[in-house]
């Protein structure tokens, strides 16, 4: 069961569109792509919002997405976070097994 976890990080003076560089610039993001149950770890720029950056995090599971969480890369994570002094909203969702219901799907473009 896939799980996708949106964080918005937010803080001010730009700081956490820093921390994302710093994320990237840094190999961080890369070590986590590269573990085992990482299907997706990318940072978008919400249009209304110039101090906030949400980072899209999917996982096969929560096995791996616990393994995520032992791992030193987190501790490294919590540093940039407690650098940039960023504040956290979290969404958490399920992957839905029987995808999208047919009714919705007329209204997607492939």
């Amino acid at each position: 069961m896939a799980i996708t976890i949106n964080i918005y990080y937010s803080g001010t003076n730009g700081n956490a569109r820093k921390f994302a560089d710093e994320m990237l610039s840094s190999g961080i993001v890369d070590e986590i792509r590269a573990q085992k149950g990482n299907l997706k770890y990318e940072y978008f720029l919400p249009m209304n919002d110039d101090e906030t950056v949400l980072l899209i995090d999917s996982w096969e599971n929560q096995q791996v997405l616990d393994i995520h969480h032992k791992s030193p890369m987190m501790q490294k994570i919590i540093d940039l976070r407690e650098k940039y002094d960023l504040s956290m909203k979290v969404e958490r969702y399920v992957f839905n097994e029987s995808g999208i219901p047919e009714k919705d799907k007329a209204f997607i473009k492939e």
